[in-house]
């Protein structure tokens, strides 16, 4: 949403639209293709392929049909508190997604790991020693731990100074300065560019080189649906924050009204926090 000049006198209510039984449609392709990709089934990386390109493409034209609304005038304060509202309740449910991830890796660790390693079980697996990456012998291929240095170290820092830049640019845009808030959001898209590129080759390096994967018990199946879902995530919002890019060299937005630039920030910082998270709790403890 950006600026409406005033507003209309009503809640714009929008008429029938196609495009959420087209997101849900695509949506359920990608994951179905998803889950039969990681099940062995030919058809599955053709299928999430398709998925992933239809979403996009029907969120392309459904956001685009939301600008021209924002952009024609036909939104006002009711509706930017109810983008606002949408938003938040939509990064609290992603909040809830991530804690069940969390919530399994501290099961993992913290009960079922003791709990193998006692009097009882020692009859089955006498050389298990229940620290967090270690097996019982014989179980899965062995597999080297992912350590914190350096990969992980340095996308932390790019991650931090992301949220700065960001920062950075939205105040620029609240000060009227469209040409620095266009620098610093390209510089947190770049950022966010080089994060993925190097997650790309630390998880290159884990399969070739550590014989890390998601098959490598409950240590490979946390670390990569944790990390995964996390890159997913950083695409996603680096997705958004180009739209706005784009969006504020066309001058949609004004100092006092930019709820499009503001529900991408916020969308970004929150997976800076959970990325904290993960750099504490998946590659130092």
């Amino acid at each position: 949403m950006s600026s409406s000049k005033g507003g209309a006198p009503y809640y714009f209510v929008p008429g029938p639209s196609r495009w959420p039984v087209l997101a849900g449609s695509s949506l359920l392709l990608t994951m179905a293709g998803a889950s039969a990709w990681v099940n062995g089934v030919s058809w599955g990386p053709v299928a999430n392929i398709l998925g992933i390109l239809a979403t996009l493409v029907v969120l392309y034209f459904w956001f685009g049909d939301a600008i021209k609304e924002s952009e024609g005038g036909l939104y006002n304060n009711r509706i930017d508190t109810s983008y606002r509202w949408s938003m938040s309740w939509f990064i609290f449910s992603e909040v809830m997604f991530f804690a069940g991830f969390f919530g399994a890796l501290f099961y993992a660790r913290t009960i079922t790991m003791p709990w193998l390693g006692d009097i009882d079980h020692k009859i089955l697996w006498p050389d298990f020693a229940p620290q967090w990456g270690n097996t019982p012998g014989g179980t899965i291929e062995n597999f080297a731990k992912m350590g914190p240095f350096p990969i992980p170290t340095i996308n932390t820092a790019l991650l931090l100074t992301s949220g700065v830049t960001l920062t950075i640019a939205h105040h620029a845009l609240r000060a009227g300065h469209r040409g620095k808030t266009a620098f610093w959001l390209a510089a947190t898209i770049l950022l966010g560019a080089v994060f993925m590129g190097f997650q790309a080759y630390e998880y290159a390096h884990a399969y070739h080189e550590l014989n890390l994967k998601l098959t490598s018990g409950i240590y490979g199946s946390t670390f990569f649906m944790l990390t995964g879902f996390h890159g997913f995530h950083v695409t996603l919002g680096a997705i958004m924050l180009a739209v706005v890019l784009v969006r504020v060299m066309r001058g949609h937005f004004t100092p006092d009204h930019h709820f499009g630039f503001e529900g991408a920030a916020w969308y970004w910082h929150f997976v800076d926090v959970v990325w904290l998270g993960l750099y504490v709790v998946v590659y130092w403890l």
